[in-house]
């Protein structure tokens, strides 16, 4: 909650590893960042989050009308470049908050853009429909990592397409806490300057200490089914966009050890 202005949820109240604590710390924050999403995207991302989702999206295949969903979309800053790179093809945009479809809808002139509010782990998709998911800053918010790239699974057809935007880090231990420690930082000084607290924008580095680091991202997108799954690094290693297929014969490809997310859990 914001109050005349300052930000007043505190991190250590909620417990990210949980899937209904971080759930929770979500619904709220981003009701709050909402109004200033757009602006603080470009101030930590020193103006480059534009290019970036251009480059996802334009690094998606040549299809003529394709069936896509997008993922945790926000403002809707990949599901209008989505709409404009397929005018054939219908975008299902899903967001859990109503303050960022509110905007989001407001900002699309598109008619093959349609708004859902929906969570990234129960999709009102059905099976094997979809033929491409995007998600822009998303999977680092999802209350469980594995049951959201089981639901993308689930809804993508055989060989369809999955392309995310994120915050990364490294595989080696201090590299990675460097790389934690300056996020804390750079976050921290635009949640002071936007909204009286630093903890609005650590969380992207509180959560992201909870995200798998930028191999065993690449490992378990193949445990949980998928195959040529590869990186591209971006910003010296802090973000990542990531490009992962379904099989074509729709096997799930799921290891006897990771079949069940209540066994293998990452948040």
């Amino acid at each position: 909650m914001e109050l005349r202005g300052r930000f007043r949820l505190r991190l250590k109240d909620f417990d990210l590893g949980n899937p209904v604590s971080k759930l929770a710390y979500n619904r709220d924050v981003f009701s709050v960042v909402a109004p200033r999403y757009d602006v603080i995207t470009r101030l930590l991302s020193f103006g480059r989050d534009g290019r970036w989702k251009r480059i996802l999206v334009g690094r998606l295949p040549d299809l003529t009308a394709p069936s896509i969903v997008d993922l945790a979309c926000g403002t809707g800053g990949i599901s209008r470049l989505l709409a404009s790179r397929y005018p054939g093809g219908r975008v299902d945009a899903v967001d859990i908050n109503p303050q960022m479809l509110l905007r989001a809808r407001a900002r699309t002139r598109a008619q093959n853009v349609l708004y859902h509010a929906a969570g990234m782990d129960e999709l009102p998709t059905a099976d094997g429909s979809v033929d491409i998911v995007t998600g822009g800053y998303a999977l680092r918010n999802a209350p469980s990592l594995t049951r959201t790239l089981d639901e993308i699974h689930r809804v993508l057809k055989p060989g369809g397409i999955a392309a995310f935007l994120e915050f990364s880090r490294s595989r080696y231990a201090p590299l990675s806490a460097l790389q934690i420690s300056l996020l804390r930082f750079w976050g921290g000084l635009w949640g002071c300057l936007f909204h009286g607290n630093p903890e609005v924008y650590s969380y992207i580095a509180e959560s992201l200490s909870h995200f798998p680091n930028a191999a065993d991202f690449l490992a378990l997108l193949r445990s949980r089914g998928f195959v040529r799954a590869r990186s591209k690094m971006l910003l010296g290693g802090f973000l990542a966009l990531t490009f992962a297929r379904k099989p074509t014969d729709g096997r799930t490809g799921l290891s006897s050890t990771s079949a069940s997310p209540s066994r293998q859990e990452a948040h």
